[in-house]
């Protein structure tokens, strides 16, 4: 039976989705999971793969599980093994041929700064603190020339694979509620590290390190060495897949406490 679960998990102490030899991973940890609970040896398949640091409120992954069994106690075994900082929220029967990566139409990140005083406690492990006070409507001008389609190639890591750097924004878009800042994007898929290199570019724009042209200039095939500062890893968090089927249970725009 082929079983599809929403996973929250914190990216605090984890070396990122991916299993690795050696280091721990949300991966391995709920393959070790699966493996007591329910005596199987599944590699599981994921929405998006976050790297060390990232966290999620609305990871979609699949695996299977034998024929009759009970979702509930298993999800209940899951969340006592998988360790501290993961939560399976739920698990549901799907279709044999489920891909949570390929059957996405959209996923949407979050990424959350502190602006204009110390760190916070409550935030510490899930934002970028910046002391500098953001110039909100240059930041608001940079998010809205990233929606539409480009070419991305300016928004990767050195060590990015994928062979297409063309992508497709929906929703690029900064909020302040007090001294919370945070940016939301929406796009059909993600180079690696293309929010954080967003972001960190959309910040070295706003606080005067690169001219507010700089921008549609990389949308247009600049290149990485042209581009901003890659963003701290912590102050981002994958909130949602979206599907076709409007039964999909997603994780929700909810902020952390």
């Amino acid at each position: 039976m082929r079983v599809r679960a929403l996973v929250e998990y914190l990216g605090t102490g984890w070396s990122g989705w991916q299993a690795q030899p050696g280091v721990p991973t949300i991966q391995c940890a709920i393959e070790k999971a699966l493996l007591t609970a329910a005596g199987v040896t599944t590699r599981i398949a994921v929405a998006g793969r976050t790297d060390a640091g990232v966290h999620a409120l609305g990871q979609v992954v699949a695996f299977e599980v034998p024929d009759g069994t009970d979702l509930r106690r298993l999800r209940g075994s899951l969340n006592a093994l998988a360790g501290r900082g993961i939560a399976v929220v739920s698990l549901e029967p799907t279709h044999e041929r489920f891909d949570p990566r390929r059957d996405a139409l959209s996923r949407t990140y979050r990424y959350t700064i502190v602006n204009g005083r110390p760190a916070s406690p409550f935030f510490n492990d899930r934002s970028w603190t910046l002391y500098r006070l953001l110039d909100l409507e240059l930041l608001g001008r940079s998010a809205a020339s990233i929606i539409g389609e480009h070419d991305f190639q300016a928004f990767r890591s050195s060590d990015c694979q994928s062979r297409s750097t063309q992508r497709t924004v929906t929703r690029s878009e900064w909020l302040s509620d007090g001294p919370i800042v945070t940016y939301t994007v929406t796009a059909n898929a993600f180079l690696k590290q293309m929010v954080r290199a967003l972001v960190g570019t959309m910040i070295d724009i706003a606080i005067g390190r690169l001219p507010e042209s700089r921008m549609s200039e990389l949308l247009d095939g600049g290149s990485r060495e042209q581009a901003g500062q890659t963003a701290p890893a912590k102050g981002l968090t994958l909130l949602s897949v979206e599907y076709p089927d409007a039964g999909e249970e997603r994780g929700g725009s909810r902020r952390f406490p």
